[in-house]
Order: C-alpha cells, then structure tokens, then sequence
C-alpha cells in the first residue's frame, strides 16, 4: 500500500514548519517549568550541586577544560580501602564526656553521693578503709526560665516627738526608683525576654503566653504586646532614629526589602502585601547598624526619600524600584541573583544534558568569579581592587560576549537568565569600582533573613503600629548581634538605663548604642 502525498503550497508549509517550532518550543518551556516545579517542591533548596567543585579554582581551567580539570584534581586512591592493624591488646578509647563547650564561670552545683561510713568496712579483713581519691563525673542541667515577682519595700519615718506635741510632723522614706512603665508591673528584664523570644527567637506572643500559663501566670499577650509598644514609644524609638542616621550618613550600604502581611490597615483590604524594607551599612563600617523600615508599599519612592541626602554606594537585588536613587548614589547590583537564575535553568534541564550545557556554562563563568572574590578576602581594599582590575574585569568582559553571542528562546529558563543577566550588566559590574565593595548583596539578605524566618511563626502584623515596632525591635537586636552583643543582656541595659536620660539629647542616646554597651552584655560565643 503506497503512502498518500499532499501537495502543499511552499507558504503552508513554512508555516506548518514554524508551528511546530514553536509548539515543541512551547512544549520544552512547559517541561523546564515542570522540572524547576517539582525541585521547588521536592527538593533541596540549596544552590550548590554536585557539579559544583568547592574549591578557589574554579577559573578558565574549569570553564572549558573540565575532563582535565577534574584528571588533574582527583586523588587516585580516594576509593582506596586503607590497611588496618589492629593490636591484640588495644584499650577501648574511653567517651569523652565534655561534649558541650561551657563558659569558665558557669554555674556549678555541687553533688556529693558519698558511701555511708558503716559501709567504709573492707570486706577482706575488716579494717577501716581510708579516702584515697574520688571520681568526677560531670552532666549538663538546663533549668527553665523561671517568674519572679519583684516587691520592693519602702519604709517610711516620722517624729515621734513632733507627733506627740501636735506639730507638723515630717515624714521620711527611702527613695523610690522609676518606674520602667508607670502603672504596670513590667520590668526591663520581662519586656526584654518577651521582645527576644519574639524576634531572636521567633515565639510569637500567642505561644508565650502559653507558655506562662503553663507556669501558672497568667499575663495575656494583648498586655506583652502593650509593653513591647510602650518600650518602643518612650525608650527605643530615639536609639532606631539614630542607627537610621548611621546608615545614611555612611558610603557603602546594602538594601532589601521582603513582604509583610498588616491585617487593619486604613483603606485596604488585609489580603494586600506591605513591606519591611531593610538598610544596613556595609562590611567596612566601624560601628555596624541595622535598620528596618515599614511601608505599605514597594514603591520606589521609599528608598528614594531614604537615600535623598546620602553619597555613595548602595547594594541592591534587581529590583528596578533602586535605580532610580538620587544623584550621588551608585548602584551595585548582585552576582547573586544572576547565578541563581543560571542555577535555575539547570535545574529545569534533565540531568541527563546538564553538565554540558549553556546554563553550567552560564553559572561556571559566575562561580569563577565568586573564587577570586574567596581567594582575595584577607586583601586590603586597596589591593583586591587591583587584583579585580587585572582578573575580574577580563573574565567579565568575557562573559559579556558570551552572553550576547546567545540567542536563546526567550521564554525558557536559560533564556531568562539570559536576559536578566545583560539587563543588569550595568549594575553588576560596578563591585570594580572600589575593593571595599561586594560582588552579591548577600549581607542584606543575611540581615533580613530573621525577619523572615520570624513572619513564617507570626505569619503577620495586627496593625500599622504593631508593624513599625517591630521594625524598631529588629533593628536593634539584629544591631546588637552584629555588634557581637547579647540581645536579652543588651536590652535589659538599654531599658534600665533609658529612664535616667534626656533622649532628645543625641549624645545621651548615644550612650545606648550597641558599641557602648558594657563588657557584660557580650556575647559568651568563642
């Protein structure tokens, strides 16, 4: 049976062909998506691979020699069983015992089980047995946070004399102390466990609170959340405006910002997506500062009106909202996000045709450079930006015209790595321009990362108010452990002695900052 043939003019049948491209275009689209899909769900969310070396050569040896790359880096015996001897006689290695690194002054408690001395008889002959030594064994005892209610006396005297012959009779007292919240029976050391177990810890109030039930008190978290507002209102507010102006007044800083959901906000609805905005200072900085803003919206007017009077570098993701910063501001972008998308296309690509794609071609020339920024870290600014001019610059230059030689469909994952890549071009380079700057923006996104993990447990702020306190709370414990402060110790400091100073005197704020904080409130971290 002989096959039938349609004849077909040569312009339907152009346009059968481009059908079918663009269907099996479409279909490698709807895979990749598929792919990325299920490794977003299932899998790990790490961004390194096994085709990842790990090691500071990932240079051109790796781009385009990888068969020899791994020959020539590979140890012949790694398989290789070693022998073994094993002595007849060999003494079982006794279990360490020390398996926690405890603090030199630690608590110790005491315990001594002696053996009753009916007992100190020797079985043998009888004879009294003397004391020849004792063995120590040593364990761990954590006691959980206890109340304690605080009742403070003050005696009052009067003259018996004046009171007797009907005079004036003057009365004395012991001085009271401040009052940390007038009207309330809140301490330093109570609002700063409460602030902490909630932003360093992230136990929203609702699980504090039952927790102290379970203690038997019963403190409502319509109360904790009181306390927390009015620390914030009367004592930590002029700390936060400082560290704000720390920021601003610096050269190099990074920004991020990351969704927040505020339930009673006027004029709309709870469902829409406000922002916590973050801007810190960079690595360089001689006093550290961490600053949370919150705002309805991602309009690219916040940044703006934070930077309005700042000069220098700022550290941002692609968001297009940043590249428009005043005059005075240059914006580094991150090689960050553009190997994440890279990485993201080849997690779309089946594992099959992986390791000699473009996408690992794409990422490899990124982890290139991510190692000589690894290689240079113990440089002096001065000297990684020389080595930046005479290594970076030419493997970027490189990567350029690689990029621009594609031409990959625009839909795909690689195509939009693609694209994002040469769209930020301009901001991703300008890490060349001096050694204190950043390849990535990954400090931000290391600072802004409590917040987030602290909105996957309280999910969202109640009100507008409740937003901006957390704002300045995160500011000050993100400051703090930057700082390498204790956050609990710091806070109990700033709150006991807030009271006692002028706060709208910035050289008595001052005297709250994390960097004048007392020896005490360090960490005890090695």
């Amino acid at each position: 049976m002989s096959e039938e043939q349609i004849v077909v003019s040569r312009a339907e049948y152009e346009s059968l062909l481009a059908t079918n491209a663009r269907l099996a275009q479409a279909v490698q689209n709807l895979e990749e998506q598929l792919r990325l899909a299920r490794k977003q769900r299932f899998g790990s969310k790490s961004e390194q691979s096994k085709y990842d070396d790990g090691s500071e050569q990932l240079g051109m040896e790796l781009l385009f020699n990888e068969v020899e790359f791994y020959a020539d880096h590979t140890d012949p015996t790694e398989n290789v069983e070693p022998e073994v001897t094993v002595s007849k006689a060999t003494k079982q290695k006794k279990h360490a015992t020390n398996e926690a690194k405890l603090p030199e002054d630690i608590e110790t408690e005491i315990v001594i089980r002696d053996v009753p001395e009916s007992e100190r008889v020797c079985p043998q002959c009888g004879t009294q047995m003397r004391w020849i030594g004792e063995d120590v064994v040593r364990r761990l005892k954590i006691v959980p946070a206890k109340v304690v209610l605080v009742e403070t006396h003050l005696p009052r005297y009067a003259c018996a004399n004046c009171e007797k012959n009907d005079i004036t009779t003057p009365v004395i007292s012991a001085p009271s102390v401040p009052s940390f919240l007038p009207g309330s029976m809140a301490t330093p050391e109570a609002v700063a466990w409460i602030a902490v177990q909630k932003y360093v810890m992230y136990s929203p109030l609702y699980r504090q609170e039952q927790e102290l039930r379970r203690m038997g008190v019963q403190l409502s978290r319509q109360t904790m959340s009181k306390w927390l507002t009015l620390a914030c209102k009367e004592y930590l507010k002029p700390i936060y405006e400082l560290l704000k102006k720390r920021v601003q007044a610096a050269d190099i800083c990074h920004a991020d910002e990351t969704p927040l959901q505020v339930l009673n906000e006027p004029n709309r609805s709870p469902q829409q997506k406000s922002y916590m905005w973050l801007f810190r200072t960079g690595k360089y900085a001689e006093h550290p500062a961490i600053v949370y803003e919150y705002h309805e919206t991602r309009k690219a007017e916040h940044p703006k009106t934070f930077f309005r009077d700042f000069k220098g570098y700022v550290h941002t993701d692609g968001y297009a909202g940043y590249h428009d910063l005043p005059e005075g501001v240059t914006v580094v972008g991150c090689m960050a996000h553009a190997r994440r998308k890279f990485d993201e296309a080849l997690k779309a690509i089946s594992a099959n045709d992986r390791a000699s794609s473009k996408a690992m071609k794409g990422k490899r020339y990124c982890d290139a450079l991510f190692a000589l920024e690894d290689k240079w870290q113990s440089l002096t600014p001065a000297e990684r930006y020389k080595q930046r001019q005479q290594q970076s610059l030419p493997l970027l230059t490189e990567f350029r015209q690689w990029l621009e030689g594609l031409h990959p469909a625009p839909k795909s994952a690689f195509g939009r790595a693609v694209a994002y890549t040469l769209e930020q071009w301009p901001w991703l380079c300008n890490y060349l321009l001096d050694g204190r700057l950043e390849i990535s923006n990954n400090l931000a996104e290391r600072s802004v990362k409590p917040f987030v993990m602290g909105r996957k447990n309280f999910l969202f702020a109640n009100t507008p108010g409740g937003a901006h306190d957390s704002a300045i709370l995160y500011s000050l414990v993100e400051t703090a452990k930057e700082s390498g402060l204790d956050p609990y110790r710091y806070l109990v400091s700033v709150i006991t002695t807030a009271p006692m100073l002028d706060l709208s005197d910035e050289q008595q704020v001052a005297r709250l900052l994390p960097e004048a904080a007392a020896v005490e409130c360090k960490t005890m971290e090695s």
